[in-house]
């Protein structure tokens, strides 16, 4: 192992375990574990080594979208975040301090975020914090969160112990443009359907758009070594992905015009590209749904034909990227340690997970049963009607032959009858008290509660609990 130790650790006879990667995962896992008493090495490579993705040696870095999704009692992401307020998890904490303005999602100051996740755990003297890359896997109880862009040396070592090949599938990231350089006259403030005017729409005719799809679907890709092999996760689809699979696929997904009719003349647009803050003062911006692998000069050309951007300055471009999985069914259990290996644990995207949130939820309960573990006590399960005992109930019972990474949904709970008259909408509502319910049940019955951290902030009210 090469790393070096910058924090005190821990003296006493209490046990310990070991995190490895500091990102949404690893950053909840370890303060979870701390909170049950229980010493932490916390591993980071960052800046030692650096990844593809990263900028930055900050814990939780967002290396994608700044959004942890739709925040609502209707949302299955919703009832996600209410649970991890209610659990104390850091990540969520955290983003309900750093919070910007993006309709009826929750999204945050990048930077801010970080930060208060890094400060956290750096104040924590159970945490001893490690520098430096892992190239094998420690003994004793480990938490293996390293998330989508795990390096050679420890995904082999993964590999050699788990027996079978890595799973993998290409990422995005969306380009970040100046706030300045936005042309105002064009774009407008609105929400789709009515929701909270937090988004800059920029809107397109249909000679318009013929001009943005023709050069982007000739525009030049980043091509990695292994592309022939490449599967795309499908919710999370490259831009010039959705191009290449038909003109209208773009503007039937992330450029719909449905609902963004303009706000002062309700003239209708043939497509409409939107705008998302990136920092609280509204200095940077992300196009939503333009995730891109483009090569960074064509991707300036491209964007330059979006209304509105003709003078677009881009502060960060889109980069595609590698992400590293296990095929969770045959590997792991609900309580998200390897069955062939009961010490080891596993949570984020390495687990099957897709999306922050998703991440630091399965880091949460990773945290808690490797502490559980390590102090020889049984392990913990969710209960199903929760999204995140949904969650976990997936990764381990899906198909093995074409397991793919997955998000918070309302597919993954139990449906609720359906009364007479009831909309979807309030059948989804009702999923989300009951999940809610029972998880705050479950977290009482197992003696886990939220502690309060300085730097994240109160957690006595689930985002979306009026």
């Amino acid at each position: 192992m090469r790393a070096t130790c910058y924090t005190v650790a821990m003296t006493g006879s209490a046990p310990r375990i070991a995190v490895i990667g500091a990102g949404m995962a690893g950053s909840d896992a370890a303060l979870a574990a701390a909170n049950l008493g229980v010493g932490v090495d916390l591993y980071e490579m960052r800046p030692r080594r650096m990844t593809p993705a990263h900028r930055t040696d900050r814990f939780a870095e967002l290396v994608c979208s700044n959004s942890f999704g739709g925040a609502g009692r209707a949302n299955a992401k919703g009832l996600l975040q209410a649970e991890m307020l209610a659990a104390g998890g850091l990540v969520i904490g955290s983003a309900n301090t750093s919070r910007v303005p993006a309709g009826g999602a929750l999204a945050v100051d990048r930077e801010l975020f970080s930060r208060r996740v890094t400060d956290t755990l750096l104040s924590r003297p159970e945490i001893a914090v490690h520098r430096g890359e892992l190239t094998r896997i420690p003994d004793g109880t480990v938490v293996i969160a390293s998330g989508p862009l795990t390096s050679d040396a420890l995904a082999e070592a993964l590999q050699g112990l788990v027996g079978q090949d890595l799973l993998g599938f290409y990422d995005a990231a969306a380009p970040v443009i100046e706030g300045e350089s936005i042309d105002l006259a064009v774009a407008y403030r609105k929400g789709r359907y009515g929701q909270t005017a937090d988004y800059l729409n920029l809107p397109f005719s249909r000679e318009q758009y013929d001009r943005f799809f023709e050069a982007l679907v000739q525009a030049r890709k980043h091509l990695p070594h292994d592309w022939e092999k490449l599967e795309f996760f499908e919710g999370c689809l490259p831009i010039e992905e959705l191009a290449r699979r038909g003109y209208d696929t773009p503007r039937f997904g992330p450029m719909k015009p449905v609902g963004l009719e303009h706000p002062e003349t309700g003239e209708r647009f043939f497509a409409v590209a939107q705008l998302r803050q990136e920092d609280v003062d509204g200095r940077l911006w992300s196009l939503v749904g333009f995730q891109t692998g483009l090569k960074w000069g064509d991707q300036r050309g491209v964007l330059r034909l979006v209304p509105g951007l003709e003078q677009a300055e881009i502060v960060r471009y889109g980069v595609m990227h590698r992400n590293t999985y296990l095929n969770a069914p045959t590997l792991l259990s609900p309580e998200l340690n390897l069955r062939a290996h009961p010490r080891l644990f596993v949570a984020g995207v390495l687990a099957g997970t897709e999306g922050y949130l998703e991440s630091s939820a399965t880091g949460w309960l990773a945290g808690v049963n490797a502490a559980r573990h390590a102090l020889k006590k049984p392990l913990l399960l969710p209960p199903e009607e929760s999204m995140l005992g949904g969650l976990v109930r997936f990764l381990t019972t899906a198909k093995a032959d074409n397991f793919q990474p997955m998000n918070a949904n309302w597919g993954l709970v139990p449906a609720v009858p359906k009364a007479r008259g009831s909309s979807r909408k309030e059948r989804r509502m009702e999923m989300y008290r009951r999940g809610l319910e029972a998880f705050e049940a479950w977290l009482r019955v197992a003696g886990l509660r939220a502690w309060d951290e300085p730097a994240v902030g109160s957690v006595a009210r689930p985002l979306g609990v009026s």
